[in-house]
Order: structure tokens, then sequence, then C-alpha cells
């Protein structure tokens, strides 16, 4: 059929004319003229947890003796093709749609009711086989959760141990390297890049923590509610069978939520997961940043490292080379926090029996965890891996810091500390020597005392 061609298609409103080549119907050309927002389609994770569902509705439907068969045979064989992604091109619909989600529930419906009525002697309804015992009102909420928590298990949990075990393996190669320390961006005590790099990957540990704990409820799924949490014209078991066939065929541990009311009428379990990915986003942040400053120089910043050199860093001045890496790390961080606030807003949209953002929620959720994912490799392997230490300037800071001096306090009291302090950054003096001159400590003393390598470990020396 010529992609110039046209047909015309009905549905419970009348008639209208859709292309010829396309496997939707009339719901579906509805929310495409109703529609044009943003221009922006339902994100393909969401797309493939779409056709999980009616896989899965489908197989559960002839389980329970509601459809024969063949037809569910052809229904599963169609679904797995969409959320193979095969049709996408088929899901034309904007995010910024009916808010229940109903206009991609019925685009699925539609494309594969007309995949599935290819098999000969089958004539497959959207609304009567592929969407039976269920509403838009719980399969998109369902579909929220599906997309979310198979990202999650698939894709983020995986690159942020990827992350871990890379902070992990430069902690061990750096773990005996002392840098000058920093609060308030001022020189401070000293520490080893093992302990540093110790602390990111302690955050990153907690990110996983947090995740793997939302997914207790992230993995509870709406379906069986059908369109208020009662069920109606959906049989008892149906939606936990659903779930059982979803955690069989990805892995991941779905299951019937406790409340299909809870289910339907809020969005906490994606609020939730939205809020412990703005806390990765945070850590991150700060990790990149970390790695800016360290990096900064090469000649008038701290110039503690050298991150991989990886494209040229101006258009006018040759030679620069930037930390592109952090930076492009740090502004997907932001794009989360502004995510999160999107998503909680939406979150509180539940009115009565129903949230009407969801489309809102699926696509700002899944589109923070794609790009953290994708953050966190690219941090782990373009910067953490192949940063390189300045040695020298570890050690010429080290040599001039003046708050050495702390680890003599216990000895000499903070007043004559602060006095020798003074003195050293005034005239640019090491600690040592100045500490010489204003005690009577002897030299064996001032160097067991001040050596930086030990106070990494703390503790009062005497």
């Amino acid at each position: 059929m010529s992609k110039k061609s046209s047909r015309t298609v009905s549905d419970s409103m009348g008639e209208l004319t859709v292309p010829g080549d396309a496997l939707w119907g009339a719901q579906t050309q509805r929310a495409v003229d109703n529609f044009p927002i943003s221009g922006m389609t339902m994100p393909r994770r969401f797309i493939s947890a779409l056709g999980l569902i009616k896989w899965a509705a489908a197989g559960a439907n002839a389980e329970l003796g509601l459809i024969a068969s063949d037809e569910a045979v052809a229904i599963q064989t169609a679904a797995l093709a969409v959320a193979a992604g095969e049709h996408d091109t088929d899901f034309p619909i904007d995010v910024f749609q009916t808010g229940s989600g109903t206009s991609s529930n019925m685009n699925a419906n539609e494309v594969i009711a007309t995949l599935a009525s290819d098999n000969p002697g089958l004539e497959i309804h959207p609304n009567d086989h592929v969407n039976m015992s269920q509403s838009s009102n719980d399969v998109i909420p369902t579909c929220v959760h599906v997309s979310a928590a198979v990202a999650v298990h698939s894709e983020l949990l995986p690159a942020l141990r990827h992350l871990a075990a890379t902070l992990e393996k430069k902690a061990d190669e750096l773990g005996a390297t002392v840098k000058t320390g920093r609060t308030h961006l001022m020189d401070a005590m000293p520490v080893t890049l093992g302990q540093e790099l110790s602390g990111w990957r302690s955050q990153i540990d907690h990110a996983s923590e947090r995740l793997t704990d939302t997914m207790k409820r992230l993995t509870a799924l709406a379906l069986g509610g059908t369109a208020v949490g009662t069920g109606i014209n959906a049989h008892p078991k149906f939606g936990a069978k659903v779930a059982t066939l979803l955690a069989e065929r990805t892995g991941v541990a779905f299951r019937q939520a406790d409340s299909l009311f809870e289910g339907l009428s809020s969005q906490d379990a994606a609020v939730e997961t939205s809020g412990q990915l703005r806390v990765l986003a945070v850590s991150l942040m700060k990790i990149a940043n970390d790695l800016r400053w360290m990096n900064s120089g090469p000649l008038a910043g701290i110039g503690e490292i050298e991150l991989p050199a990886l494209q040229p860093g101006s258009s006018i001045m040759p030679g620069k080379v930037n930390p592109v890496i952090p930076e492009a790390v740090a502004m997907v961080c932001a794009q989360v926090m502004g995510n999160d606030t999107t998503i909680a807003i939406a979150g509180q949209s539940g009115n009565f029996q129903l949230n009407v953002m969801l489309p809102v929620v699926a696509h700002n959720l899944l589109q923070s965890i794609e790009i953290l994912t994708n953050a966190c490799t690219c941090l782990a392997d373009s910067a953490i891996a192949g940063f390189s230490v300045n040695q020298a300037n570890l050690d010429r800071a080290l040599d001039r810091n003046p708050i050495l001096v702390t680890a003599l306090n216990p000895v000499i009291g903070y007043e004559k500390g602060a006095a020798i302090a003074k003195k050293a950054y005034a005239e640019g003096r090491p600690v040592k020597e100045v500490a010489r001159e204003m005690t009577d400590l002897t030299d064996e003393e001032l160097e067991r005392l001040l050596d930086p390598a030990a106070l990494t470990e703390g503790g009062i020396k005497h």
C-alpha cells in the first residue's frame, strides 16, 4: 500500500481518516490530531513495557479460559514484536496527552489488534480482546512501574556497580598518595586520595542500596484494579497472574499491589524512585565538581590530577583541554533534579481514584534513569579510570600547608599553633621550619608529629 494512501476507520465517536500504512486506528489518530504539542513521543522503554503487559494479559486471560488459545497466541506474538521495538513508528502520540495515558493504551491495543488480525480466520478487537480484563487506568500505572523497574534492574544498578568498582580500583591504586585536604575550599589536614575516593564510592554504594529498597514498592503492580480499583470486568486472579508472567519474562520480582486503589490513585512509588534518583544526582554532582576542581589548571589552578584529554577545549585557544566528562555529568544531574520536581508535582495530581499526569511521570522518570545510567558509565570509563596524579603539585602544597600545625595542638596548644601557622603563611615557609624556631621541639619530634602520611591516620600524636 502506498504511503500516500489513506483509509477510513471508525470508533464510537464516528469515522476519520488514518494513513494507509499505519497500524493504528481511530483512537490513536484522534490523539495525534488532538495533541500536537511537543513532538516528543512516549519513551522506547515505556512502549516495550506496554507490549510486555499486553503479552502477559493475553496469557493470563487464556489461562483463565477467557480467551481462545489461538487468539491469545496471536496477541502475544504481536505484543512481543511491539516490546522488541519492531513497530515504534506506529506509536506517534505526544507525551503531553490525556493524563490517564488512555491514548497510549489504545495505541497499543489498536496496533496489536491489527497485527494479530493478520492471522487467517482471526478478527482481533482492540478493546474486547487486547484490552480484555484491563482499563487504561490500571494498564498505564502498571506500565510506569514495569518500565522503570526493568530499567533500574537491568541498566542503572549495573552501571552503579561498575562505577563503584572503578572507584574502588582507583582508590586501591592511589591509596598511599597523600594530598592536602580542603574544607570551605581552604587548605585543611592531609588525606590520601584513596580516602577521598572511598568517600565517593560510599555515596554510590548507598545510592544502590536506596534504589534496591525502593524496588520493593516499584515492583508492586496496579493491574487488576481496572477502572477505579475495584477490579470491575476482570477475573479476581487476573492481576496476580499477569505479575507472575511479567516476573518470569523480565527477571524482576513483580507482584500485584496490596492496594489496587493506591496503585491507581497515586504515584508514590514513582515519586520515591525519582527522589532516590535525585539523591544519586546530588552525589554525582559532588563527585563531578570535585574532579573539576582537582583537575583545574594546569598552571593557575589546583592541578592535583590530570583527567584524560578527550577533545580540544576551545575554538580560539589552542592547546586548551577541558574536563568535559564531569561537565556533562553535572548537566545530567541538573536535568534529573528538574525531572524530580516535575514528577513530584505530577505525583500529587491523584484526584480521587486516578492520577492524571501519568505520561509525564513516565517520560521524566525513564529519562532520569537512562541519562544517569549513561552518565555513571561515562564518569567511570572516561574520567575516573584514566586520570593521573600530579605528584609534584601534591607535594608542593603539602610542604607549605600551614594547617599541618594542627597536629602540634596537643603538644604546644592552640594559641601557639595559630601563631606558627600565621607566620608560616605570611612568610611562605614550611610549618616545620617555623615551628623549629618558635618551639623547643627537636627535629626528630617535628618530623614525627608533622609527617603528612601519619596525619591521614587520625588520632593524637605525642
